[in-house]
C-alpha cells in the first residue's frame, strides 16, 4: 500500500493499516521538521476524538488536549455566548494543535515499523485502473523511482499527484469561490477570551481561536489580493481590537505575529473519490473553507472509513467497503460543506450601501438574532458545529 501525504489523513490511515498487518509506505514531499511544525487546524470534533481513542492514537491528546465548548459572537447588536456542550447532542471540541497530533501519529507509525519517505515528491500515479498501480516519485537527490502497490491512497491535498493523475473525465469537480479572503495569523500571545470569538463588523470579520496558553490564532477579513505582509503587527492588532470591540468588551493580549498567510475561502469537491485502485482522502477529496473547522476532522473520518474497507478487502476479500467508500465519504463532505457555507453567510456581508447589500446584511442580522434567541436554532447549530 502506498499512501501519498503525511498529514492527519495519511498518518491515521497508515497507522490503522500497519496495526492490521498491512505493509504500507508514506511518501511526503516536505521535510520531517516542516511536517511536525506546520500550524493548521486545532479543533477536534467529538467524533474525531472517538476515532483516535478507538484505535489507541490518543495518548498525546489525553495528556495535552483541552476541552472546549463555548463560542462568543460580537456584533453591532451586542454580544452573546453559546455553551454548545449543553445543546444539540451535548458534544464539545478538544483543542489540540494539528502539528501536535501529526507528531503523535508520526511517532507511533514509525515505532510500529511504518516507513515514511520525507522530501520525496510523488510525481504521478500510473495504471490506477488496474490492480497493479504504481507511483512515480522524485527522491530528495532528484532520482526518479517507481513504487508498485495493490492500492494507492491520495492524501496529498488538492494540488497533489493523486488529483493530477486522474484521467480527464473520470471525476467531476465542483468548486465555489465564496468571494471572501482572510488574513490568517498566529500570535505569540495568550488567548484574550475563554471562547472562540466571532466578530461581525462593518469593516469585516475578525476571529479569535485559542491554540495553547501562549499561542492564539486570529483571522481578519481583508480585500482580495492583499499580500500577507501588507499589514504591520501594530495595524493588525489595532484592526483586531476595533472589529472585536475591545473598548466595550476588554483589550486583547498583544504579542508578535509569528505567522501570517492569506486564505481565500473556497469549496472544492471531486466526485467520485475513487478511480480504480486510487482513492482520494482529506483535502484531495474535498477542500472546505476554515469557517467551521471541518477539514482535519473530515480527513480523519475518511481515513478510518478507507482503512476499514482496505482491511476487509485485503484480509477477507470483501470489497463492498471499497465500493461504498466514495458515497459514504461524500455524504459527510457535503453535510460539512453545507454548514460551512451557512457559517460564511452568517459571518460576512457585503460592504456596500446599495439595495442588495443592505438586504443581505439585514438577513445576516436576522440569522444572528435567531441564533441568539431560538433554542431549536441553537440545537441545530451545536449539532453541526461539533459534528462531522
Amino acid at each position: 500500500m502506498v499512501v501519498l501525504g503525511a498529514g492527519p489523513a495519511g498518518l491515521v490511515l497508515g497507522n490503522l493499516l500497519q496495526d492490521s498487518g498491512i505493509d504500507c509506505v508514506l511518501l511526503e514531499r516536505a521535510e520531517r521538521a516542516h511536517v511536525q511544525t506546520r500550524a493548521r487546524a486545532g479543533f477536534l470534533a467529538a467524533h474525531t476524538v472517538r476515532i483516535l481513542e478507538r484505535h489507541g492514537l490518543d495518548e498525546g491528546l489525553r495528556r495535552r488536549g483541552q476541552a472546549h465548548s463555548t463560542c462568543e459572537f460580537r456584533t453591532e447588536d451586542g454580544r452573546f455566548r453559546l455553551d454548545y456542550s449543553g445543546l444539540g447532542r451535548g458534544e464539545r471540541h478538544t483543542v489540540y494543535p494539528q502539528q501536535h497530533l501529526v507528531t503523535d501519529l508520526l511517532t507511533r507509525f514509525l515505532a510500529v515499523g511504518g516507513r515514511v519517505h520525507f522530501a520525496t515528491e510523488a510525481v504521478d500515479v500510473l495504471d490506477a485502473d488496474t490492480d497493479r498501480p504504481s507511483v512515480t516519485v522524485r527522491e530528495a537527490d532528484g532520482r526518479p523511482v517507481r513504487l508498485r502497490a495493490r492500492y494507492v491512497a491520495g492524501c496529498d491535498g488538492r494540488h497533489g499527484a493523486a488529483r493530477r493523475s486522474l484521467p480527464a473525465g473520470s471525476a467531476r469537480r465542483q468548486h465555489l469561490d465564496h468571494g471572501v479572503t482572510w488574513l490568517g495569523l498566529l500570535a505569540q500571545a495568550p488567548p484574550s477570551l475563554d471562547a472562540v470569538g466571532y466578530a461581525v463588523h462593518e469593516r469585516g470579520f475578525a476571529g479569535h481561536m485559542a491554540r495553547t496558553s501562549e499561542i492564539t490564532r486570529y483571522y481578519l477579513e481583508c480585500e482580495r489580493g492583499t499580500p500577507a505582509d501588507a499589514w504591520s503587527d501594530e495595524r493588525i492588532w489595532d484592526e483586531l481590537e476595533l472589529r472585536m470591540r475591545a473598548t466595550e468588551y476588554g483589550p486583547l493580549h498583544r504579542g508578535p505575529v509569528v505567522e501570517r498567510a492569506v486564505v481565500g475561502l473556497e469549496s472544492d469537491v471531486l466526485e467520485p473519490l475513487r478511480h480504480g485502485s486510487l482513492f482520494l482522502v482529506g483535502d484531495a477529496a474535498g477542500l472546505i473553507s476554515p469557517s467551521a473547522a471541518k477539514g482535519a476532522n473530515l480527513a480523519v473520518l475518511e481515513a478510518e472509513l478507507l482503512a476499514r474497507a482496505l482491511i476487509a478487502a485485503l484480509h477477507h476479500g470483501d470489497t463492498k467497503g471499497l465500493d461504498a467508500y466514495s458515497a459514504r465519504s461524500l455524504a459527510h463532505i457535503w453535510r460539512a460543506q453545507e454548514f460551512s457555507h451557512w457559517m460564511i453567510g452568517l459571518l460576512h456581508g457585503p460592504s456596500g450601501t446599495d439595495g442588495p447589500s443592505l438586504f443581505h446584511n439585514s438577513l445576516r442580522r436576522s440569522r444572528l438574532a435567531s441564533l441568539r434567541t431560538s433554542r431549536s436554532r441553537q440545537d441545530w447549530f451545536a449539532e453541526h458545529y461539533v459534528g462531522v
